[in-house]
Parts: structure tokens; C-alpha cells; sequence
């Protein structure tokens, strides 16, 4: 489509839509849980961020606990998904969404302390 068209979605904004869905699929269950938690994407991970197990498809930031400072107030923790590695990894849109889906679940388990299991019953299922 030409982006004059309504229909028109850059990459970027099919794949924050991915990741939109991916969320909505844990809300009916998490809600009060994921209330807290910003999800935002990022086109690559930092440099800082790489290790020897290669490069992330996501990371947690903690957020920050209450320090009663108006010009510092307390956050929730944040998940960013990098875009690109997990693009690379998925050979269509339908595994790039159940890719996307799996490393929220994963990443939303970390941050409540439980395994993916707990959060989706159906994770790890082989199609």
C-alpha cells in the first residue's frame, strides 16, 4: 500500500502491533498483574547487553521502587523486545507472532518469579 492509504503499516508498526496482541492474549488472565508493566521495543539491543550466549531477543529493566521523589517517581518494570533479532529468527508472520508471544511469556514469568508454564498452559507445545 502507499503510505498515503489508511491501510499503509510500516514494518515497525506491524511489529508493535505483534507485540500489542501478544499482550492482549495474557490480559484476560494477568490483567491486575501486567497492569505495572511497560512493554516497549527496541530495533536492536544495546551493546552492553550482548553476551557470550549471543545476541537477546529481549531484557528486563527492574523499574525503580519508591524513592518519594517528585522528579524520580517509582516505575514499574519495563520489557523490551529487540526487533531485528527476533525478525531474524522467524521465517513468516505467523511464527514471528508466536515467536513474540513466547519471549513475553518468558519475560513476564521472570519478572512475577514463576515458570512460563504458570503464565501460559500451552507453552512450549511443539505445533
Amino acid at each position: 500500500m502507499p503510505p498515503g492509504v489508511p491501510l499503509y503499516r510500516s514494518r515497525s508498526q506491524q511489529f508493535d502491533d505483534i507485540v500489542l496482541e501478544a499482550v492482549a492474549r495474557l490480559e484476560p488472565r494477568w490483567e491486575n498483574e501486567l497492569a505495572d508493566v511497560e512493554f516497549a521495543v527496541q530495533e536492536v539491543p544495546d551493546f552492553e547487553v550482548i553476551d557470550e550466549e549471543g545476541v537477546p531477543l529481549a531484557r528486563i529493566m527492574r523499574g525503580s521502587a519508591d524513592t518519594s521523589d517528585p522528579a524520580n517517581p517509582a516505575r514499574g518494570p519495563r520489557i523490551v523486545l529487540f526487533r531485528r533479532p527476533l525478525m531474524a529468527r522467524a521465517d513468516d508472520e505467523d511464527e514471528l507472532s508466536e515467536l513474540v508471544f513466547d519471549v513475553v511469556v518468558e519475560e513476564f514469568a521472570e519478572i512475577l518469579g514463576v515458570d512460563p508454564e504458570v503464565i501460559d498452559p500451552g507453552y512450549g507445545d511443539l505445533d
